[in-house]
């Protein structure tokens, strides 16, 4: 069967892709390497406390032999287990003295189960950053050509924020804030009054948190505040493939979809240039497939990407599919993480707060912004207040009774923590590359990744913790914990590059409709696309990216163009 457009990958970028396609009215088929998954019913957040397999906490044998990357991510737990993928069954390799650890969940919907829906545009000077400085390809965009598909996203997916009026965080169409709490607002106070180019706003997330009626037409309602998202989410509330895309794709009735299809290669006809489809393995059975279509997308995560156009080898294409710059693999981002500083308020006030908010406080860039920095780009802060409750009181100590009732009724002091998250420079020798003379279990070549963090990164981090505990100060609190060393690259999560946009073909893989320079019917619009990631959370640009390229895609094939 020939579909008009084949879409690789279900999770952030795939999802919205194959929505914007089928809703254009194209016969859309989604290529899902993991097996498939229900929305509600493949979820685990009815679990109490009590139900949770070994208190959450998955035996350390198991987690040394199966899960020794992913289980640097905070939120593997028993009841998470399900969506992370077995690093015994899937492979890497990394120089010996650059670790990187490529965070990875393979199943229906991909990551956008496991995202932290932290949601920010990225600003007119980010888009020109490349340009100014000269590190990575030149934008073949700007802010201003993708502002309408930023509102377009947002008001589909539900994002909760405040409207700040700052260039370097560019507002957008908004549900109303998740308030900040007392401490927070405290917070806010004496960092605003102390540093007047810095500010302190509501995380902007993904979570609903006054639902729509095009939401409600979904099945999807408002966040019941119990900030247990990473088991997915029955009611919706926060943005999935799963709870929203996928099912406005499904009543189109233009979606097909495959699970268990493990994408070897892209086929490619050197006669036409351009590609005819997607050779895949069943992850079961080992059979092999080839699926037909008009137009490509590849979604597969920037790794994902790479891995795939660089397997997609032929005589016409020797380096590999799209690959005529060299590019393709190189330029591999994530943004600096782990960088972190803890106090305690002891003057905070006497209150408390109602439920589990999804989102926290967020700190905008302010260096090289409103503030000068001894090195390009700049970072932002996550983080939050919280009050010490009962549980420090009471867990692990002794005590019956009255006595133990009266000594729980007292709340502890607020503690406040603030993380950085960084930008990362391009560089071209930050790569994804093939281990031919290495073969997974289906016989295809796993994945190489080097990749470090260079001067410019290292001076960031040493910045991002003076800001960091100056901040805590300014509040009046006191510093317990600070974690001052990044963590190794790709523990952000937020791997980008490996087939970068740019204005020179030379110097880039995609243009700036997000086509392959080569192959006019390819489009690649995931993390991968990106020629920089500035210091947001990156997943509503590829989201964006990924409406405005199937728009584009849909309008090409009309008009006979493609």
């Amino acid at each position: 069967m020939m579909f008009d457009a084949i879409v690789i990958g279900s999770g952030m970028s795939g999802g919205i892709a194959v929505k914007e396609l089928c809703e254009r009215g194209l016969k859309t088929l989604v290529l899902e390497r993991g097996r498939k998954m229900e929305h509600g019913t493949s979820y685990t957040d009815w679990m109490q406390p009590w139900d949770l397999p070994n208190a959450g906490m998955i035996p350390e044998e198991e987690l040394t032999r199966d899960y020794p990357v992913q289980s640097q991510c905070y939120a593997v737990t028993t009841a998470t287990q399900q969506y992370w993928v077995k690093d015994s069954e899937h492979p890497y390799t990394t120089p010996e003295n650059k670790p990187f650890s490529w965070i990875r969940g393979n199943h229906l919907g991909g990551r956008s189960l496991m995202w932290g829906r932290q949601t920010y545009r990225m600003s007119p000077q980010d888009f020109e950053a490349n340009a100014k400085d000269g590190h990575g390809s030149d934008w073949p965009i700007r802010y201003d050509d993708l502002a309408p598909w930023y509102d377009h996203i947002e008001r589909f997916i539900g994002v909760a924020g405040s409207r700040e009026g700052l260039e370097q965080l560019p507002d957008g169409e908004f549900l109303p804030p998740f308030a900040l709490n007392d401490a927070e607002l405290l917070f806010k106070k004496a960092v605003e009054d102390k540093f007047p180019g810095r500010k302190v706003i509501p995380g902007r997330v993904a979570n609903l948190s006054k639902a729509q009626p095009h939401h409600e037409e979904l099945g999807r309602s408002s966040c019941q505040n119990r900030s247990i998202c990473e088991r997915g989410c029955s009611y919706g509330a926060y943005h999935s493939s799963l709870s929203s895309s996928l099912p406005a794709a499904e009543r189109t009735g233009n979606l097909t979809i495959i699970t268990d299809a493990i994408v070897h290669s892209i086929v490619h006809d050197p006669k036409t240039g351009k590609a005819t489809g997607v050779r895949v393995i069943d992850s079961n059975t080992g059979a092999g497939q080839t699926y037909d279509a008009k137009v490509i997308f590849s979604c597969a995560s920037s790794i994902g990407t790479a891995q795939i156009l660089l397997n997609s080898k032929s005589e016409a294409m020797p380096n590999g599919l799209a690959n005529t710059s060299g590019m393709v693999g190189r330029n591999l981002m994530d943004h600096l993480y782990g960088m972190s500083v803890a106090g305690v308020l002891p003057k905070g006030p006497d209150t408390y707060y109602h439920g589990r908010r999804p989102t926290g406080l967020y700190i905008p860039r302010f260096r090289n912004v409103t503030e000068d920095g001894e090195f390009l780009r700049g970072y932002g802060y996550q983080g939050g207040a919280s009050r010490m409750s009962w549980r420090s009181a009471a867990i692990g100590k002794p005590g019956l009774g009255a006595e133990l009732k009266e000594r729980t009724r007292k709340l502890g002091p607020w503690m406040i923590y603030i993380a950085g998250f960084g930008e990362m420079l391009p560089n071209p020798e930050n790569r994804v590359t093939l281990n031919a003379n290495k073969p997974d279990k289906w016989g295809m070549p796993t994945v190489h990744i080097e990749c470090s963090h260079g001067e410019n990164e290292r001076k960031m981090v040493k910045q991002i913790m003076i800001d960091g505990k100056a901040m805590i100060e300014a509040v009046g609190g006191t510093v317990v914990s600070s974690m001052a060393e990044p963590g190794t690259p790709g523990l952000g999560i937020h791997e980008m590059g490996t087939a970068c946009m740019g204005k020179d073909p030379k110097t880039s893989v995609l243009n700036k409709h997000n086509q392959a320079h080569d192959v006019p019917n390819l489009f690649v619009t995931d993390g991968a696309a990106m020629a920089s990631g500035g210091c947001q959370n990156p997943s509503l640009t590829y989201m964006a990216l990924s409406a405005r390229a199937a728009d584009t895609a849909a309008k090409f094939l009309k008009e006979g163009v493609l």
